[in-house]
């Protein structure tokens, strides 16, 4: 496969040759799912989307030369309320959803990624990343919670061609006194004794979501990568 392949680049909102980092080691991480219910049609497009990138990329470099990792998000706000709301165990009900994901990606003749972290398996780098970001006087700790504090980060938004201003507006914004601004995200929340947790330099809890795929990205594909 000799011809180019163009991708929208998110950074400037425009189609562009993809030249990569290092043609024998291209990196490509990509969201997975929350495993808190079934998954529905819209979680099967970018299982798609992204598997014919794989595919088309591995057809043009090598079946060695791509690294493409996709993570399970097996503990959320969601999942502690579905574990209730379907009076199951946690452990049961993440196993279940992501069974029933990886039966619906061989229905779709979805390859295998290189990589699959589970959010789980990966608290003590999630941890090591915050006491990074606190050093760094990028996140800030409160009451046993941890934030990013987005005003610090001037080019927050740039990948999605947004300023704070045009996030704020479209995006749900958890509301907390604890904050020093609304546009302020966790890092790390407190766990009750009925809610799974892991122990922290700011006492028991768990990890914000938007912090996993960060940790889990950096540890497959290192600090940069491609796609």
């Amino acid at each position: 496969m000799n011809k180019d392949i163009f991708l929208t680049n998110s950074l400037g909102n425009k189609k562009v040759k993809f030249t990569p980092i290092n043609p024998k080691k291209i990196g490509m991480y990509v969201c997975g799912p929350t495993v808190y219910d079934n998954p529905h049609i819209g979680n099967a497009r970018p299982l798609v989307v992204f598997d014919i990138l794989f595919k088309v990329l591995k057809c043009k470099y090598g079946n060695n030369s791509v690294t493409y990792v996709r993570n399970i998000t097996d503990i959320d706000d969601k999942i502690i309320s579905s574990s209730i709301e379907k009076k199951i165990s946690i452990s049961d009900l993440t196993k279940k959803i992501t069974d029933i994901f990886h039966d619906d990606c061989k229905y779709l003749n979805c390859e295998n990624p290189t990589h699959e972290p589970k959010a789980t398996e990966n608290i003590n780098l999630m941890v090591e990343m915050i006491n990074t970001l606190i050093k760094n006087k990028f996140a800030y700790e409160k009451n046993k919670h941890v934030y990013f504090e987005v005003k610090k980060f001037k080019d927050y938004g740039r990948l999605s061609n947004k300023n704070l201003d045009e996030l704020k507006a479209g995006n749900r914004i958890e509301i907390s006194d604890l904050k020093k601004n609304s546009m302020d995200f966790v890092l790390w929340k407190p766990s009750s004794k009925e809610d799974p947790g892991w122990d922290s330099p700011w006492g028991r809890g768990r990890p914000g979501w938007h912090l996993e795929c960060s940790v889990m990205s950096e540890k497959y594909l290192g600090k940069i990568f491609d796609i």
